[in-house]
């Protein structure tokens, strides 16, 4: 099978695309034909040296998520057939046109996403709606901040703050706001150099429920600000840089959870159970038209590394997607 294999890290030019062994499905394992992947901000990192695959293969192999075909099924697998339709995420080995994963972490396409399309849905989704509904308890009538609200997560927790009747503050650059405002957010900030914080303490006077942080840095003390007494701060990403200056004593008096978390690196137990919960409760809303993956833009796999460096200049909303 054809693959990106990682023989170093840096810029975009060390995505080199080799001919490589398939893999092999295991007894409760699906084996996938790749139509389709995505470029997430980890797979950035992990080229540059700096979020390695947690699973230590051998051969690393690049990209979180893909859709396609069951090719083949272990022995113990049920409820899936060669030739249905597939989409889901992994820890590696997504940038190739093979890829082998647990039956009941994969995600049957649901029947109104096109196939080209489904790549766009498992990470960000899973991501958004993990954060802020199963980990930060958003609910209908309640408030949620998401930075970087044009990129895959925050195209993503718009969309399902808003199917969950919710309402939700997101920050964003100049050129994006209009589309957020698009998607449905409430109220759309510049991130910067804006005072965001003064514009939302202005709008929402109590402060948020839930926050959505995949930037960090420089926001973290804002977020403490932002959020109400007994609110919940989600930290998904670090873009903005990993260290910060923040008044630990709003943690305390405003009884506030921070919580760290990432999908990646759990244990496969969880991201089962996760997986199966999605199924039910978040699908569905792709039927109904509440739900659908918003595209910035498509590759071909030659060109995989533009496609790294179109997310790297920051000029995406929503998902730039590779076609294998």
């Amino acid at each position: 099978m054809r693959a990106v294999v990682l023989r170093s890290h840096g810029g975009p030019d060390v995505l080199t695309i080799e001919e490589v062994d398939d893999p092999i499905p295991g007894r409760e394992e699906l084996l996938v034909d790749v139509e389709h992947t995505a470029i997430n901000r980890a797979d950035v990192l992990q080229r540059m040296g700096m979020y390695p695959d947690p699973r230590g293969r051998a051969l690393e192999i690049p990209g979180l998520e893909y859709s396609g075909v069951v090719a083949a099924i272990g022995d113990e697998v049920t409820g899936w057939a060669v030739g249905d339709r597939v989409m889901g995420i992994e820890a590696g080995g997504c940038y190739a046109s093979r890829v082998v994963t647990h039956s009941r972490q994969a995600l049957p396409v649901p029947d109104t996403v096109a196939s080209n399309d489904a790549a766009a849905i498992p990470e960000v989704f899973l991501t958004a709606w993990d954060a802020l509904v199963v980990q930060g308890g958003l609910t209908s009538g309640r408030w949620a901040l998401v930075h970087a609200g044009a990129s895959g997560v925050g195209t993503a927790a718009i969309q399902i703050a808003t199917a969950i009747g919710a309402r939700i503050v997101v920050t964003c650059s100049a050129g994006k706001m209009d589309a957020c405002r698009d998607l449905g957010a409430d109220v759309v900030l510049e991130r910067s150099p804006a005072d965001w914080l003064g514009e939302l303490q202005a709008a929402v006077p109590g402060g948020v429920d839930v926050v959505l942080d995949v930037i960090g840095g420089d926001e973290v003390d804002r977020n403490l600000k932002a959020v109400r007494m007994d609110g919940t701060i989600i930290q998904v990403g670090l873009m903005g840089g990993g260290s910060a200056d923040v008044n630990v004593g709003l943690i305390l008096s405003k009884r506030i959870t921070w919580i760290g978390t990432t999908l990646r690196a759990r244990p496969l137990e969880r991201k089962l159970a996760l997986s199966q919960r999605f199924i039910d409760e978040v699908l569905p809303l792709f039927d109904s038209g509440r739900l659908r993956p918003v595209i910035d833009s498509r590759y071909t796999f030659d060109r995989i590394a533009d496609a790294h460096g179109h997310i790297e200049a920051n000029a995406n909303v929503g998902k730039v997607l590779v076609d294998l």
